[in-house]
């Protein structure tokens, strides 16, 4: 039997290393959790934070895409966006996240925000009630948590199908804003879109689109989607990054907002 002795010199070094490695896993571990908090008052902060955002003088660009996680597309889309050093962020479909955990584990871990499009996408499901609307995004909370190994998970972002600004169901979504706050919730649109789910675009199409949908703006929330239903904005995702990087705008996700005390944050 080998016996192992170690100088107090080795021993010190050993622990140092360890310790530095502790410090790097819990940074890692926190910077991009978002959890359930009882902090209203970073609450109200971020809150007003996504309400002010067009307002900012810089001119910086949120990609949001909508209605993945897709098996076809958003690893194409995660690939263009490692490649250009752009965070983005992806208001993802519960059952989705269910069939594609793997891709969700993926965009979290290369630090993109993970926020809440509702279970189904069923609108007649979403806001059949107070009680419906409020489970639809806690079941997509709990199976993003799940794919992300988060406990308690929380986007604190929800976007509504369709868009809040759209007509359709109008009323009930007006109603539902109490249950957001409730949550610790609040919702954003988009200012900037590329039209890829309204016809079949080619890719020039859709970056001139994002084009004229972009002009003299300064804040763009940039409205995409990570599926094929229509147009595939991930062949034209690479020239749209161009095309805002040559007029200067800088890329930021909704991390950026988030007070750092809103607890794991």
């Amino acid at each position: 039997m080998k016996i192992f002795v170690f100088s107090k010199k080795k021993i010190y070094v050993c622990s140092i290393i360890l310790f530095i490695a502790l410090i790097v896993s819990s940074i890692y571990v926190e910077g991009y959790s978002v959890v359930k908090s009882n902090n209203n008052m970073a609450y109200n902060e971020f809150d007003s934070k996504i309400r002010e955002i067009y307002n900012r003088e810089e001119k910086v660009a949120y990609l949001t895409f909508d209605d993945g996680p897709t098996s076809t597309i958003t690893p194409k889309v995660l690939d263009i966006l490692k490649s250009e050093d752009v965070k983005a962020t992806f208001f993802v479909i519960g059952k989705s996240v269910e069939n594609n955990p793997e891709i969700v584990k993926r965009a979290y871990e290369e630090g993109h925000y993970i926020a809440n499009h509702g279970y189904s996408h069923n609108n007649n499901v979403l806001y059949k009630n107070k009680e419906s609307f409020k489970s639809e995004i806690k079941k997509t909370d709990d199976v993003i948590g799940k794919a992300i190994n988060v406990e308690d998970y929380c986007s604190h972002i929800f976007r509504f199908p369709h868009g809040f600004m759209s007509l359709s169901y109008k009323s009930k979504k007006k109603g539902m804003l109490c249950v957001l706050s409730e949550m610790e919730y609040t919702y954003i649109d988009w200012n900037c879109l590329n039209n890829d789910s309204m016809k079949k675009y080619t890719k020039e199409q859709l970056v001139e689109n994002l084009k004229k949908s972009s002009k003299d703006k300064n804040t763009l929330v940039v409205l995409m989607h990570d599926t094929k239903d229509v147009s595939n904005s991930s062949e034209a995702l690479k020239d749209s990054i161009d095309y805002l990087k040559s007029e200067g705008y800088t890329f930021e996700n909704f991390y950026s907002l988030i007070e750092k005390d809103y607890n794991h944050y």
